[in-house]
C-alpha cells in the first residue's frame, strides 16, 4: 500500500513538473532554507526597529525643570557626569554652571564631548582640545583667539542652557596676610610678658624710701647729737 503510494506520487511529481522525485524535493529544501534565512533577517530588523523606537520614545520624554544647586565645589559637580541617569547632565564655563541634559546625545555617556560632563571644561573649549590636562577652568595663558573661542561658547550656553549653579572658588592664603597674623600673634603673647613685668617692678619701687622720709631721718639723727653734745 505504502509502494503503491510513493510509486503515484513519484509519477505525479514528473508528470506535472517534469522533474524527478529527486531533483522536486531538493529545490523543495532549498526554498524553505532560503524562507528561513529571509525570515530572519527580517525579524531581527523588525526587533531592531523596535528597540531604537523605545530609546527615541524615552530620549523624548519630557526633562524635569533644571534644578538650582547655589554654589557647589567642582568635587560635588562631578556627581551629574550622566552616569546616574537620575540626576542631571551638568557642565560649567568660566564656574558658571548650566544643565545640558537636554543635549545628553553630545555630552551624556558615549557623546562626542562626554569628557566635559561634571566639570568646568572652559580651557579645554577655548583650545578645542580632549587632553585631560585642559578639563580645568583655569584660563591663565590662554591667547586672544582662544579666549574669543570661549566667549563664543558661553554666549551659546547662555542662550540655549539654564544656569543652575556656580563652582565655589577656594580663597587662597597670600603670604602678606600669613605674616600679619603672626605678627598679631606675636604681639598678643608679648603683651603679657611686659604686664608681667611691670608688675613686678611695681612693689620694688613701692619698697624704696621717699626724700622725704630720708631727710627726716637725717634731722633726728642731728637732733639726738646735739642732745648729746
Amino acid at each position: 500500500m505504502v509502494l503503491q503510494l510513493w510509486d503515484t506520487i513519484k509519477d505525479s511529481i514528473t508528470a506535472y513538473t517534469g522533474l524527478s522525485p529527486a531533483t522536486f524535493f531538493t529545490v523543495v529544501a532549498l526554498a524553505l532554507a532560503f524562507y528561513y534565512v529571509v525570515s530572519g533577517l527580517f525579524g531581527s530588523s523588525d526587533h531592531g526597529h523596535h528597540q531604537r523606537s523605545r530609546d527615541f520614545e524615552e530620549q523624548m520624554q519630557p526633562l524635569p525643570p533644571p534644578v538650582q544647586l547655589g554654589e557647589i565645589t567642582e568635587e560635588e559637580l562631578k556627581e551629574y557626569d550622566g552616569s546616574d541617569p537620575k540626576k542631571p547632565l551638568l557642565m560649567a564655563i568660566k564656574a558658571q554652571i548650566y544643565d545640558v541634559s537636554q543635549s545628553r546625545m553630545f555630552y551624556g555617556p558615549g557623546g562626542p564631548y562626554a569628557l566635559f560632563a561634571g566639570k568646568d571644561a572652559s580651557r579645554a573649549l577655548a583650545k578645542m582640545s580632549f587632553e585631560e590636562k585642559d578639563l580645568t577652568g583655569d584660563i591663565s595663558g590662554l591667547g586672544p583667539f582662544e579666549l574669543e573661542a570661549l566667549q563664543d561658547w558661553e554666549y551659546k550656553f547662555m542662550s540655549k542652557y539654564v544656569k543652575v549653579g556656580t563652582i565655589k572658588q577656594a580663597v587662597p592664603v597670600t603670604e602678606g596676610a600669613a605674616n600679619g597674623e603672626s605678627v598679631e600673634a606675636t604681639d598678643r603673647e608679648a603683651k603679657p610678658a611686659e604686664d608681667g613685668a611691670s608688675a613686678s617692678a611695681k612693689p620694688l619701687e613701692d619698697d624704696v624710701p621717699s626724700e622725704s622720709v630720708v631727710a627726716e631721718t637725717v634731722d633726728k639723727s642731728d637732733v639726738d647729737v646735739d642732745k648729746k653734745d
